[in-house]
């Protein structure tokens, strides 16, 4: 696996982001993820977009990290945000998912952040399985979907 850095807005990112947003749509039928995302937000230093590629050149992973400080969704300075961890479905259960995430926790703590927060839902038990055995424990709830009941946040000190 070759993990690049690219932007956000990159078209490998935007077909992987794509596909996770059908994924999501599918499990929760609501379209998708609501969150506002702006490719600036991926930009080095406050954040980062990495895209894995398999040996054939084909992007098969993907994930990012954004800067989140004390805000009105409930997040606290030095937080950073983890946002649009994706495998595709031929590619699951080979530990993409999991170097991914290490990639990402070391470019953010390289980037002074503190913690490394996400959201997630009860419908993605995978994902809850994967951040759990990862070190991640139940936090305070933020972000666009606080209020939701599926809504399930997590932390992890960087």
């Amino acid at each position: 696996m070759n993990i690049r850095r690219v932007r956000f807005d990159h078209p490998d990112a935007v077909k992987l982001n794509d596909e996770v947003q059908a994924e999501y749509h599918v499990r929760y039928g609501d379209g998708g993820d609501a969150t506002a995302l702006d490719a600036a937000d991926f930009d080095p230093p406050r954040g980062a977009y990495l895209i894995a590629y398999d040996e054939h050149d084909r992007p098969v992973a993907t994930g990012g990290w954004r800067s989140q400080d004390h805000n009105d969704e409930g997040n606290t300075d030095g937080d950073a945000e983890l946002k649009r961890m994706y495998v595709i479905a031929g590619m699951r259960g080979r530990g993409l998912a999991r170097r991914m995430l290490t990639a990402l926790e070391e470019d953010a703590r390289a980037a002074g952040r503190l913690r490394m927060v996400l959201e997630t839902g009860t419908k993605q038990p995978e994902a809850i399985a994967l951040y759990t055995s990862s070190g991640y424990e139940p936090c305070t709830k933020f972000g666009y979907y606080r209020h939701y009941e599926e809504s399930r946040c997590f932390a992890k000190a960087l």
